[in-house]
């Protein structure tokens, strides 16, 4: 008696040894892009700050591959100005990018490059929001005004008053003649008078002795 044995066609096993081939080539590329990953930063996307931080901080799933030019982290401001303060610095995972520390109130855009532990490069960009900005940094005060020296003693004096006689006129010089001839005139005039009246009265007598009858 003779057995038959059941041979099963090999093609189902070698296009499923295929597939599984195909998938692992296609998906190793995707596992191992994910330890590239950005796990966590500081200000974090969509956080709201009060002010600009001194500096900024990336987060990543495995150590980065630090060189030049392989780590470039760019921040910029509202009006589109950057407020980086240098280059960034790698430490395994994480990226460290300083700031200025000032800047207006508004959004800020952070667009970042990094080089994985594979050798590939990965990258991107979100933003935080700034609410107070340089208002909430005091202002200066105002420089004192200068103050002047208090006036000394002699400088508050009143000065002497000076007495200056009054000028010379003249008129009493001119004066004083005049004085002397009105007096003298009043006495001449008086004189005359006087010296009139004498003569009247003498006169008068004359004339009455001659007047009178002569005895016989």
């Amino acid at each position: 008696m003779k057995t038959n044995v059941l041979r099963r066609p090999a093609t189902p096993i070698a296009l499923a040894a295929t597939l599984l081939a195909a998938f692992l080539v296609l998906f190793s590329p995707l596992s191992a892009s994910a330890h590239d990953a950005l796990v966590s930063s500081s200000p974090a996307a969509d956080e709201s700050v009060e002010t600009v931080p001194s500096e900024l901080t990336l987060t990543f799933s495995a150590k980065l591959i630090d060189g030049e030019g392989a780590t470039e982290v760019v921040v910029t401001g509202p009006d589109g100005s950057s407020v980086t303060d240098g280059a960034a610095t790698v430490d395994g995972a994480i990226v460290t990018q300083p700031l200025q520390g000032s800047g207006p109130a508004g959004e800020y855009h952070v667009i970042w490059k990094v080089v994985s532990s594979d050798g590939h490069p990965t990258s991107g960009e979100y933003s935080f929001t700034v609410t107070v900005g340089d208002d909430a940094t005091p202002t200066e005060e105002p420089t004192a005004a200068p103050t002047t020296a208090a006036p000394t003693a002699e400088q508050t004096a009143a000065p002497e008053a000076t007495t200056t006689p009054p000028a010379d006129s003249g008129d009493g010089d001119a004066g004083s003649p005049w004085i002397w001839v009105l007096a003298i005139v009043a006495v001449l005039v008086v004189a005359g008078v006087v010296t009139w009246i004498v003569l009247s009265r003498r006169r008068g007598g004359s004339a009455t002795g001659s007047d009178a009858p002569t005895e016989r």
